[in-house]
């Protein structure tokens, strides 16, 4: 599914990522862990299309994500890949399912059958009977599920996650990792997650280690 090639990635004089060569296979539950500062989410920020490699070929589902011109990537990652951050980043005067229903409204894809979508994703995750609620309405642990339900909602190939527990307590943080297992197991939902969480590290059936921007898969 994903093919990255001698990526390396400065910012000025800092080089962040030293050259990464990984593969991520269609199914496949990466977890991406490491001290601080070691490149991950930089690395994640890249396979997303949010930032540009200074060196290397990243392939997504066979193309070069860096020939995209701007408009197709953003189409690329509104129906191909789902986003989930620390900060849920809902908007606070849309209710749960507004949140959720984002990425098919700037996808210009709202039918008649997107809120039937919508309240699946959120029955899933166990949050139905918030769909009605504003974000101030929610605990953290809420949120954090309408972000996910908000990822989902396109059917994307991959869910890339970047430290999706680390504001959350330990009750809730459980509750997540076991929501991306089922995804994973269930569903074969494609997921890489990068983490601090030991726990939400071992789930990962390939476990990654990034070192001063290195990558020991």
């Amino acid at each position: 599914m994903i093919a990255l090639k001698g990526i390396k990635k400065s910012y000025g004089t800092t080089q962040v990522l030293r050259g990464i060569d990984a593969t991520i296979a269609a199914g496949d539950f990466v977890s991406i862990v490491g001290p601080s500062g070691a490149g991950k989410s930089t690395l994640l920020h890249l396979i997303a299309g949010l930032d540009a490699a200074t060196e290397g070929t990243i392939h997504f589902e066979g193309q070069a994500i860096q020939d995209l011109d701007k408009a197709a990537l953003n189409q690329m990652r509104n129906e191909q890949i789902g986003l989930v951050f620390q900060f849920h980043n809902l908007l606070p005067e849309l209710t749960a399912m507004e949140n959720v229903l984002l990425p098919r409204w700037i996808g210009k894809k709202i039918d008649e059958v997107s809120e039937k979508d919508a309240l699946e994703k959120l029955a899933f995750l166990g949050i139905a009977d918030r769909a009605h609620h504003l974000p101030n309405e929610l605990s953290g642990g809420e949120q954090q599920r309408v972000a996910i339900a908000r990822a989902l909602i396109n059917n994307p190939s991959i869910l890339l996650a970047d430290e999706p527990t680390g504001n959350l307590d330990s009750a809730n943080a459980n509750a997540v990792h076991d929501l991306l297992v089922r995804l994973n197991e269930e569903f074969g939902q494609t997921v890489v997650v990068v983490t601090h969480n030991d726990q939400l590290a071992a789930l990962g059936k390939k476990q990654w280690v990034m070192t001063d921007g290195l990558l020991k898969a």
